[in-house]
């Protein structure tokens, strides 16, 4: 009887700027002017491919954040980006953040078909609902939607969007030149939705992408975005502070699957992690003090005062948080209000070692370590139940990216944890999961054919 396959870590690289720390930017090992550079990600992108990592990812928001005047979060859109990755990389998987609530899903599926397409199946969708009324403000809505209304609006988007994946067949096109035939017109149908969000009559533009599907994934983890990621995501990101949270969360979001008619290992979960990593304990702790030190306490305020829905604005640095508003009242990212108002509220952090604690990876664990601590961390939380494998987050960039690859990646090698080679194309094949067959089921039974202009 065959041995099962020996399970290995999955890991992805969050890019992000300057780095993941809120004041990388203002180190001198970064380069924050190269960050609307192409070849600064270029060499990112490069960096994690010969570390062999599954996968990139592109966070994105539609707003520009207030407090630009201490720090510029966002970016480049992440789609257009990934694209350009794709033409300089071979293998590494290319993941994209694009919101169900400010996007329609025909466009949205074209988009990813066109990446699998153009990467040679290497395409991911994180799939976000969006999370503040300043992006609302931007696309003509005066308040941001409820946040069930979005998870709802969330379902059926993607739901079209696999509908429009499928249209096409895997076989659809024929390339019969002797007989003028391009495609075969009954593999490629119309999907006719008509739903309470959307109405797409269909088929997809583009013909069926490698994958079938782009990767989906997803990173929102209160009730509502867990019922969503066991229903939908096939990766998750989350954010954890400690190994019994991450334990818990890991259990209760896989438990989940199985009322969709999902298998528990049909999703991966990754906490992210933000690893400081020096030559030795003390050199970690240093770097990660610098950073701390470059701060903007005014900075901190505002980022700090969104994720808990609660204006901070000139509340004394050394006292302790005010009272907060029930997490039921949040309308936005609920499950980050949660692990932020614990956090606090477990070590009594007052406002200004709160901001310390997040700035690293807002809400994210950071460990500061060697490469081998760096390395434990990682395992322990792999094979105690609490990760598939990590969301890279660089506290600084490019450097902190080289030093996890370069240091981090050949011990978890030589412990049998991580791969040594790519043995596969697909970002499909690096997640260890099947490409979708393309159930017809819900599409017209009759052929579809084009209609003069």
């Amino acid at each position: 009887m065959p041995s099962s396959p020996t399970r290995r870590l999955h890991l992805n690289a969050f890019l992000m700027n300057a780095g993941h720390h809120d004041a990388a930017w203002r180190h001198p090992l970064t380069e924050p002017g190269r960050v609307t550079d192409l070849t600064y990600f270029q060499q990112l992108a490069r960096t994690a491919e010969r570390g062999l990592l599954d996968s990139v990812f592109l966070a994105d928001g539609l707003t520009l954040p207030r407090n630009v005047r201490h720090n510029a979060l966002g970016g480049f859109e992440p789609l257009t980006l990934l694209s350009a990755l794709a033409a300089v990389t071979e293998r590494i998987g290319l993941i994209a953040t694009v919101s169900t609530t400010f996007n329609e899903p025909f466009t949205t599926a074209r988009a990813f078909a066109s990446l699998d397409h153009l990467s040679g199946g290497r395409a991911g969708w994180n799939i976000v609902t969006s999370g503040n009324v300043e992006e609302a403000r931007n696309f003509g809505r005066d308040e941001h939607l409820e946040h069930g209304l979005r998870y709802e609006r969330a379902r059926e988007f993607v739901d079209v969007a696999v509908k429009l994946w499928d249209s096409w067949e895997d076989d659809a096109i024929v390339l019969d030149r002797s007989n003028g035939v391009y495609a075969d017109t009954d593999k490629v149908r119309p999907i006719d939705h008509r739903g309470t969000h959307f109405q797409v009559r269909g088929p997809l533009n583009v013909p069926r992408s490698p994958q079938g599907h782009p990767l989906l994934v997803q990173a929102g983890s209160s009730e509502d975005g867990k019922e969503f990621a066991a229903r939908y995501a096939e990766a998750v990101f989350t954010a954890q502070q400690t190994l019994a949270d991450a334990q818990a969360f890991y259990k209760d979001l896989k438990s989940r699957t199985a009322r969709h008619g999902r298998a528990a290992d049909d999703v991966r979960i990754l906490p992210g992690v933000c690893p400081v990593i020096g030559s030795t304990e003390a050199a970690a702790r240093a770097l990660a003090q610098q950073l701390t030190d470059l701060q903007v306490p005014e900075y901190g305020v505002a980022q700090l005062s969104g994720m808990l829905g609660t204006d901070l604005t000139g509340l004394p640095l050394d006292g302790p948080l005010p009272e907060l508003p029930d997490e039921r009242d949040i309308n936005g990212n609920k499950s980050r209000f949660r692990l932020v108002a614990e956090l606090a509220r477990r070590e009594g952090l007052t406002l200004r070692e709160l901001i310390a604690r997040l700035g690293g990876g807002r809400g994210h664990l950071v460990v500061a370590g060697t490469a081998e601590q760096i390395a434990d961390h990682l395992q322990e939380w792999f094979t105690e139940g609490a990760a598939d494998g990590f969301n890279i987050m660089p506290p600084y960039l490019p450097g902190g990216l080289d030093h996890f690859v370069d240091q981090v990646v050949p011990i978890l090698q030589a412990r049998g944890l991580f791969r040594t080679e790519y043995t596969g194309r697909t970002l499909r094949d690096h997640y260890g999961l099947p490409r979708p067959v393309g159930s017809r089921a819900g599409l017209p039974g009759a052929g579809w054919v084009a209609q003069p202009a």
